[in-house]
């Protein structure tokens, strides 16, 4: 587990922008069961394609006109309880930190993993997000 004094910034980049942090495994389950409506769920990291690509690239992709009705996010290494749930609601994808996925109506519909982000711009990332948005909310 990280210091909470030196992921508290890393996550305010995102719950600062609307993203609301999840900490127990009843908050991600509670809203990853709900049958309707569009969720954005960004496993926050560290590491620095985090920080360079994932974080940023999900902020560009909400200036879409289409965009999902909730943004949360779980922080790898700090919500451990938040991260292990979520990522039961994101299989068959092994676990990936950081990744994005995209849930409708209470179904994965798009998911991006580490590898995805690796190495892309956030432009790119922003690009594939609004890709997805467009097409399922």
């Amino acid at each position: 587990m990280y210091p909470i004094e030196i992921t508290t910034p890393m996550a305010q980049e995102l719950t600062d922008f609307g993203f609301d942090g999840l900490k127990t495994a009843d908050e991600v389950t509670a809203l990853l069961s709900k049958k309707e409506g569009t969720v954005l769920v960004v496993v926050n990291s560290v590491c620095g394609c985090a920080a360079a690509n994932a974080r940023p690239g999900a902020k560009l992709a909400l200036e879409n006109e289409k965009k999902p009705e909730q943004l949360v996010t779980v922080f790898a290494g700090v919500d451990k309880e938040a991260v292990n749930k979520a990522r039961e609601f994101m299989l068959p994808y092994p676990p990936s930190s950081p990744s994005i996925a995209l849930f409708k109506d209470g179904k994965l519909v798009h998911f991006l993993e580490r590898h995805h982000i690796e190495g892309r711009s956030a432009e790119i990332i922003s690009a594939n997000l609004k890709m997805a948005f467009d097409h399922y909310c």
